[in-house]
């Protein structure tokens, strides 16, 4: 439960803001939007159904599936909101007493993992440690410092 809202958890949230800003939307477009994968969008909304916080229905399309707000949504938007605003004002005050700026440090990581995932570096350094990715390991894969 966050903020005291009965049914609320922080990873509703912003399914529940885009939701606010955007209107209906598809378990597409809710996924985009929260940089999730349409598995997980779907089952937020599944569970936000569950909530009684949105309704989900079919979309112009019978294989499209639109997630709306409900009423008891809208009335836990005011305070989401306020501890949004809350939240953003103390990452930019911690942000502020760090030598580096944490948001481009994270924009900057995604993107060279993007360009490099860090399963390809492991392969490029220890190639026998290497998992085929279906299936069962292409060699035997050992601890070589003994037992976790």
């Amino acid at each position: 439960m966050a903020l005291g809202l009965e049914g609320m958890r922080p990873r509703y949230a912003p399914f529940l803001r885009t939701l606010a800003d955007r209107g209906p939307c598809s378990i597409r477009d809710l996924a985009a939007a929260t940089s999730v994968t349409h598995s997980a969008a779907s089952q937020t909304a599944a569970q936000l159904a569950t909530e009684g916080l949105v309704t989900v229905g079919r979309g112009e399309d019978a294989r499209q599936r639109l997630a709306r707000l409900t009423s008891r949504a809208r009335g836990m938007l005011p305070p989401l909101d306020a501890e949004w605003q809350a939240t953003a004002a103390a990452a930019a005050a911690f942000e502020a007493e760090l030598s580096h700026a944490l948001g481009e440090l994270v924009e900057e990581a995604i993107a060279v993992l993007g360009r490099s995932p860090l399963r390809d570096r492991i392969a490029g350094i220890a190639p026998h440690l290497t998992l085929r990715r279906r299936g069962r390991p292409a060699t035997p894969v050992r601890n070589p410092v003994g037992p976790a």
